[in-house]
């Protein structure tokens, strides 16, 4: 089975970039976007035999995310909670018989850091959640979780100690979620790989330059470990200011 990631930030910037190509290609069994920044109606995607599901944040242009999925999942839900829905359109789990789905956009801490407290209490809300959803079958997790767990998996790591994205913080709310059962499958396929990213600011030059950060995952229970294949970054691929992650499992 083969699952693919990407934030596309703007699906309909990236239809115009290429995005229909790379997913035709890559034939993916479920296929998992993020900051798709549109409203229901703004987009219409002609993908011939995928169950399309879509979780729309309330502002326009903002977040979002959506899953396209040749299977028909057992049930869906948005958010998480008592309530299926989240004003930010940032979750979006799929169950089938044997694991869940789950596709976030984690919340950015902002450049000041004016959302970390925010940010660190979604970190908590969903690590519990997982670990909910791990007691009934196993979970694979993905997405831009927008945080560079170790220094390993940015380019410039000691002059980003304490931004957003790189805060101590951060690194320990992933650390925790890692210790509770779960495995970074990039990390465990490629523990001492080097230049790996998933991201690149858009500043002139960077991601020529490859400097970046490694933001997208796929993270799954432990007891799945042994049915995976391969945990990749399609970095040549072009559209979006980050490029899509792909997992092969058994």
């Amino acid at each position: 089975m083969k699952l693919v990631s990407w934030n596309v930030n703007g699906i309909r910037a990236c239809i115009k970039k290429g995005f229909l190509d790379y997913f035709n290609d890559i034939d993916a069994d479920i296929f998992c976007i993020q900051e798709t920044k549109c409203q229901d109606g703004q987009v219409t995607l002609d993908i011939p035999n995928y169950y399309q599901y879509w979780n729309y944040a309330i502002k326009k242009g903002y977040s979002g995310t959506a899953v396209f999925t040749k299977k028909k999942p057992l049930s869906v839900k948005y958010g998480i909670g008592e309530h299926d829905n989240e004003p930010e359109g940032r979750i979006i789990t799929l169950e089938y018989d044997q694991f869940f789905l789950v596709n976030v956009y984690t919340p950015n801490s902002q450049r000041d850091l004016a959302r970390l407290d925010f940010r660190l209490n979604w970190e908590e809300q969903i690590r519990e959640y997982l670990a909910e959803l791990d007691q009934k079958k196993p979970v694979i997790y993905c997405g831009d979780l927008n945080v560079a767990h170790n220094e390993i998996d940015l380019k410039n790591s000691k002059s980003n100690i304490g931004n957003s994205g790189f805060t101590n913080e951060e690194r320990e709310k992933m650390t925790k979620l890692l210790a509770g059962g779960f495995v970074d499958t990039f990390r465990y396929i490629y523990p001492d790989k080097e230049g790996s990213y998933s991201w690149w600011s858009y500043m002139n030059k960077v991601r020529e330059r490859n400097i970046g950060w490694r933001i997208d995952y796929f993270i799954v229970s432990n007891r799945l470990v042994e049915l995976i294949k391969d945990s990749q970054i399609h970095s040549h691929v072009l559209g979006s200011d980050h490029c899509p992650v792909m997992l092969e499992i058994k």
